[in-house]
């Protein structure tokens, strides 16, 4: 009988985790060692929910899905700047963005872990999933690299349908809405067999908030806001049929480093978080753009039931923060939703955005002011 994980609350201490993405493996390890290298080194660190580190993915939130999905042909037209490379940060920052493009420092990238060009896909036929073989492989080394250590707790990560839109375009289905469901159909296999082994699914969701600088500003905020409360109801779709407490939902700004002075703000998207069906929200709160966003939580009620994981540690410095200042982080978190509903957390992925030896102290300094917070709470 398989024994499913749950989000669970921080009951005694204020418990720990990460959004998925860590520094790359051992290019001589193997994949299995790898895993229980990844795994192990959580473990030791001190962090209380952990996953594969997103080796199995090769490292990168979103690329992993290419060879998921049939019903679509490479489009290998070229025409058109990605999305990625649009925007209001981009167009007021010009100069700035030609700097750190020029230098490789929009993104720390030892062995190419975020893929900074992605391929984009035409939909000309229905949509199915064939990810089986790999996403089984991805479930059977996670849970083969936890019997070496005590963790109990873990998590595996897809992408939310919104998010995994944004590099697909439709020929075949009449209308975008239909092509979104499509999508969220397919998604919902993988879905379902992550939480069926017992694993905690947690769903990444970094481009609805993100398009409001590419798309959303000339839309205006309630027509963007629209457009996302219909994704929030597909990835709903697709979740139906799982425990909300087998899910965590993760929303943030992308992880690049730049400006991001035309984020839009939280207050305009607790709405939206909150409506997707989770047990738990995985939001940034650390970095220097979202930190002061805290006092959101003052006037927005964390419904009963549900489980906040604010980011307490960023990606987006290499200054490594002080135990005491996370402690401060999470108990002002914990003083508006309540410590046993608070797990600390980080930003974003530390894996292609941060050194190795920074991600790796900023997760210490994750546990150590967990701990700190957990003596003055409790």
């Amino acid at each position: 009988m398989i024994e499913f994980s749950a989000v669970n609350r921080s009951r005694h201490r204020i418990l720990t985790t990460h959004v998925g993405s860590l520094p790359g493996p051992d290019p001589q390890l193997s994949l299995h060692d790898a895993v229980v290298e990844v795994v192990a080194r959580q473990r030791q660190t001190g962090i209380d929910v952990i996953n594969e580190g997103e080796y199995t993915k090769g490292g990168d939130w979103l690329s992993f899905a290419d060879k998921r999905f049939s019903g679509f042909r490479l489009d290998e037209s070229g025409t058109g700047t990605p999305l990625i490379l649009r925007g209001r940060d981009r167009e007021d920052f010009a100069d700035f963005y030609t700097h750190a493009a020029a230098r490789g420092t929009l993104f720390f990238e030892p062995g190419n872990q975020i893929k900074t060009v992605r391929r984009f896909w035409i939909c000309n036929a229905p949509v199915a999933y064939c990810g089986q073989e790999a996403l089984e492989r991805e479930i059977q080394l996670l849970q083969q690299a936890s019997k070496t250590t005590d963790a109990s707790d873990l998590f595996l990560t897809s992408t939310a349908p919104g998010s995994l839109e944004v590099y697909r375009g439709n020929e075949f289905y009449k209308t975008e809405e239909e092509f979104l469901y499509a999508l969220a159909d397919a998604l919902s296999v993988e879905y379902r067999a992550i939480a069926n082994a017992g694993l905690i699914l947690q769903v990444d969701d970094a481009w609805l908030p993100a398009l409001w600088d590419r798309i959303g500003m000339q839309m205006g905020l309630e027509a963007f806001l629209r457009r996302c409360r219909v994704r929030v109801e597909a990835l709903n779709h697709a979740l139906q049929g799982i425990d909300p407490q087998q899910i965590r939902y993760h929303m943030c700004w992308g992880s690049w480093h730049g400006p991001h002075a035309y984020d839009l703000e939280l207050k305009y998207l607790t709405d939206i978080l909150l409506a997707v069906n989770a047990g738990a929200y995985v939001i940034e709160g650390a970095n220097a753009r979202h930190e002061h966003e805290w006092i959101v939580w003052q006037y927005v009620k964390l419904p009963d039931g549900k489980i906040l994981i604010p980011g307490v540690v960023t990606h987006a410095t290499d200054v490594v923060e002080h135990p005491e200042l996370v402690s401060q982080r999470i108990q002002r978190y914990a003083k508006l939703v309540g410590r046993e509903n608070l797990i600390a957390g980080c930003d974003c992925g530390f894996g292609g955005r941060s050194h190795p030896q920074i991600a790796w102290a900023k997760l210490k300094s994750l546990v150590e002011g967990a701990d700190l917070a957990g003596q003055a709470l409790w």
